[in-house]
């Protein structure tokens, strides 16, 4: 039987997505990117309104053009808002963000006419629920979770009720996995999960993220080790100490900013402060050769003043950001920021991203014309229809090189143009 996935959201999803392809597989199903299918899995978001709104049309829309699929639904909104799922004629499987090693096991039994609904309290959840992933991603770079869940409950974030609280993979676990993806070639590793900077909180055992990160660089044949977002706050001296000793750590550290203005960051119940967030660039800066910082920024949280956003808009100037995520807040039903007063208006979050976009596009081309005529090292990745190789330096960098030769998956010289 052919199954599909169709996966919205973050690369944990896409990372969860892949294992429960390889699960599939090894019980004899063939996956399949185009075409019809016979079971369709859809990882549903919940980060946004949009995602949720987008998770349901592709659940509908499944069903409308193949009646016949089974159709199976989990990942965060599955598991925030089950009741518009559980008793929908388009859902014959349903978990959310648990349980998901047992979906062959279910979608063999929807085959046979059997409906589930296997939706726990994520809240509930203690432990880690172990997904690998040992291929198909992309040629050369490979994302490996490292944790699940999140404990900070910022003002207007979903994730921690869809997810529940932290819960780190063990350590071996995650090495096993670094492991057999270097013996498949895999040349850069790029550990996730929804708050990797709380690694070994639930562990108790004093173990952290910069023990993890030490550990995987040091597995054989990983070139590159790279890290997903992470907050200022784990920008440490012991922890720069350490990262400096690390050849294969990539340079680039993608710190979550949100707002940079103090009282915004206070509404937010965001756990750090611009000073702290400055302070955090500038060790990185001082401590690691061609860093790159990138960052997320919402626009329009309640209560955010022009004074406010103008604040915000001149601390990402002086930080100085290779890239910026810019994003409209969108209220989410549940949180605190949904309720809270003094809701922006639509059009002045979209004249406060513009401004923002405009800024970052900016910064970003100062950024890399500072690096012009460098020679430098870069992971040349895939041929473009034009017959070049997109390439990667190690602070993220793109770059485009011509080469007769095939050379994807190979760390080159490049002087950048």
């Amino acid at each position: 039987m052919k199954v599909k996935f169709i996966t919205l959201g973050c690369k944990t999803n896409f990372y969860e997505s892949q294992a429960l392809g390889e699960m599939f597989k090894a019980n004899g199903y063939t996956v399949v990117e185009k075409g019809m299918a016979d079971v369709y899995i859809v990882n549903t978001c919940a980060v946004t309104s949009m995602g949720a709104q987008k998770s349901r049309q592709q659940i509908h829309r499944i069903k409308k053009q193949n009646p016949d699929a089974i159709v199976a639904v989990m990942g965060c909104y599955a598991q925030t808002e089950p009741e518009k799922l559980q008793n929908s004629p388009d859902v014959d499987v349903l978990v959310g963000t648990a349980n998901r090693s047992k979906i062959v096991e279910l979608v063999n039994n929807a085959t046979k006419g059997r409906q589930t609904v296997l939706h726990t309290d994520i809240m509930k959840e203690r432990s880690y629920e172990e997904l690998c992933v040992t291929s198909d991603q992309s040629r050369i770079r490979a994302t490996v979770k490292i944790e699940d869940g999140c404990s900070n409950f910022c003002a207007y974030c979903i994730i921690p009720y869809a997810r529940g609280p932290v819960r780190s993979r063990a350590i071996e676990k995650i090495i096993e996995e670094v492991t057999l993806l270097a013996s498949n070639n895999y040349a850069e590793i790029v550990l996730t999960g929804i708050h990797i900077g709380s690694y070994g909180r639930d562990l108790k055992n004093g173990i952290g993220l910069i023990d993890v990160i030490e550990q995987v660089c040091t597995v054989p044949g990983i070139m590159r080790v790279r890290l997903g977002s992470i907050e200022p706050v784990v920008i440490t001296e012991d922890f720069v100490k350490r990262a400096q000793k690390l050849k294969n750590l990539c340079p680039q550290f993608h710190l979550s900013l949100q707002s940079g203005c103090n009282e915004t960051l206070a509404r937010m119940k965001r756990r750090y402060t611009t000073e702290e967030y400055m302070k955090a660039v500038k060790l990185l800066r001082e401590n690691l050769e061609d860093v790159s910082v990138t960052t997320d920024v919402m626009v329009g949280f309640p209560g955010e003043t022009d004074e406010e956003f103008q604040k915000s808009y001149d601390f990402c100037k002086a930080v100085g950001f290779m890239q910026m995520h810019i994003f409209k807040y969108s209220p989410r039903k549940g949180t605190v920021a949904a309720t809270m007063p003094d809701q922006v208006p639509e059009q002045v979050k979209e004249d406060r991203s513009k401004k923002l976009i405009e800024l970052g596009e900016k910064m970003k081309q100062e950024f890399y014309e500072s690096f012009r005529g460098r020679c430098v090292e870069v992971l040349a990745e895939t041929r473009t229809k034009d017959g070049r190789f997109h390439a990667t330096l190690a602070n993220y960098m793109d770059v485009y090189i011509e080469s007769d030769e095939d050379i994807s998956g190979k760390i080159v010289q490049y002087t950048v143009e």
